[in-house]
């Protein structure tokens, strides 16, 4: 079972301060991959007193403490997601920096026999793949 981003944070011993509970909120509540920046106005929305500052350092131990995930895309924005949310992999947009997140149990299965191959057993792995869209004629699924 999946806790809160709050209870794991408390279950760490981590000092949880009002402000940083609004941010693990926002953090927790989040369906994209905001960055810093992001998450202040999200944050600060809620509570106007949480500075950037905060958010930054509020970050950095979560991102520490193993609770958060940093995601590079190429755009040199440090993005963050709950480093529990289910396993997905991530397409991004190279043109408009949308981040799609897709699971794919080929993909899935080939990286097992991969891994299996070479004498391995797969304990994690990321997939970010990089495009431009094709002419649509129908909406992605």
């Amino acid at each position: 079972m999946q806790h809160s981003l709050i209870a794991r944070i408390e279950a760490q011993g981590l000092r949880l301060t009002d402000q940083r509970r609004t941010i693990a909120q926002v953090i927790s509540e989040a369906e994209d991959h905001p960055d810093v920046e992001e998450l202040h106005s999200r944050a600060a929305a809620l509570d106007p007193r949480i500075s950037i500052a905060t958010v930054y350092r509020t970050v950095k131990l979560l991102e520490e403490a193993g609770l958060l995930e940093k995601r590079e895309f190429g755009d040199g924005r440090a993005r963050f997601e709950d480093s529990q949310r289910a396993h997905h992999d991530h397409l991004i947009d190279i043109h408009s920096g949308e981040v799609i997140e897709f699971c794919d149990p080929e993909i899935e299965a080939l990286q097992e026999r991969i891994a299996a191959r070479l004498g391995y057993r797969l304990k994690g792995h990321r997939l970010e793949l990089y495009g431009v869209p094709l002419a649509r004629t129908k909406p992605r699924e």
